[in-house]
């Protein structure tokens, strides 16, 4: 994950494989190789650091928050949700970044590192490991409207409990004023 970046020579890309079962994701493991970070994590299990455990920030108000997310490929057609919701996080949390890795953002969220994370039109193989991660690390991780059907629709949102509460909240004052 992070492909443009990779090609452009940007140092923040990684390596990420998830493993699904009957019983939904079971496994899964996002390399960094230029910070020689591995973050994996078993269903149950817990999720680890290049083998430390690791859990999410535990910041439960947007103000102070520091969140992360991308633009879906379509966004110089499709802009005004991204960039409306955009400016609505940019007003309430301490900063807004925008690394160009999914994969490294939810692992990010899981370690603490980042307290929130939402994003839309992803594809499965970006999201699947850091679903797991971030959710044994303890986060909430939920489709914007709540739900679990991130795989399906692309659409992610990733934190502490309490935040994704209000990360969502304002997802859907922005939805209700969309066109």
């Amino acid at each position: 994950d992070g492909t443009t970046n990779y090609a452009h020579g940007v140092p923040h890309f990684a390596v990420t494989v998830g493993v699904s079962d009957a019983g939904g994701l079971a496994a899964g493991a996002t390399y960094d190789p230029l910070r020689d970070e591995l973050f994996s994590a078993g269903r149950g299990e817990g999720a680890a650091l290049n083998g430390a455990p690791i859990r999410h920030s535990g910041r439960g108000e947007l103000l102070g928050s520091l969140l992360v997310t991308g633009f879906p490929y379509d966004i110089h057609a499709n802009h005004d949700f991204a960039l409306r919701l955009f400016g609505s996080f940019i007003r309430r949390a301490r900063a807004v970044r925008r690394f160009g890795s999914a994969a490294i953002d939810l692992a990010y969220v899981a370690c603490g590192r980042f307290d929130g994370f939402w994003e839309q039109k992803l594809k499965p193989w970006d999201l699947a490991a850091g679903i797991l991660l971030a959710r044994e690390a303890g986060a909430i991780v939920c489709d914007l409207e709540g739900g679990d059907r991130m795989l399906e629709t692309g659409d992610v949102v990733a934190g502490p409990p309490a935040l994704v509460a209000s990360m969502r909240e304002v997802i859907s004052a922005e939805r209700a004023l969309r066109p």
